[in-house]
């Protein structure tokens, strides 16, 4: 086993895990994750666009800064990923194998946000929409469901 490989295998809390990444390639991986601006957003945004509607983007003014806000219709939509926001029921939800306390913590934590996000836009009179990116591999039924969330 190589030096620099053998380095990344312990942490100061004595357990060690295994990585077929070594850390260099692992940070560089985590590092292209998106919190804006993900392909399923631009995919969702694009077709919304050419349907004529006409939306804010991360709205800072809103809890949670929604990924699309129609202020004039009051509705927000939340295009999430199903691993970082715990899809439950989905094969992209599930947890990693290595680290759990650590993974469900945060998972834990991410689904409390979002639910506390939601629960503020509702008392602040917004209807919200949670898009799960594993929706858009049937792109047609997603954009029907969201057409329908808008007008009515």
């Amino acid at each position: 086993m190589s030096k620099m490989f053998a380095s990344h295998l312990s942490f100061n809390s004595g357990f060690k895990v295994m990585d077929r990444l070594s850390l260099e390639r692992r940070s560089w991986l985590m590092s292209r994750v998106r919190s804006k601006d993900t392909t399923a957003e631009m995919a969702i945004r694009s077709a919304l666009h050419a349907l004529g509607y006409r939306y804010r983007v991360n709205f800072k003014k809103l809890p949670g800064k929604p990924d699309l806000a129609f202020t004039k219709r009051r509705k927000a939509i939340f295009v999430n990923g199903c691993f970082w926001h715990s899809h439950e029921g989905c094969r992209y939800g599930r947890l990693p194998k290595s680290r759990v306390d650590f993974w469900t913590d945060k998972m834990t934590k991410n689904r409390e946000r979002d639910a506390g996000n939601i629960a503020a836009l509702n008392e602040l009179g917004w209807k919200v929409l949670v898009v799960w990116q594993c929706e858009l591999k049937e792109f047609e039924r997603a954009l029907a469901k969201i057409h329908d969330f808008l007008e009515n």
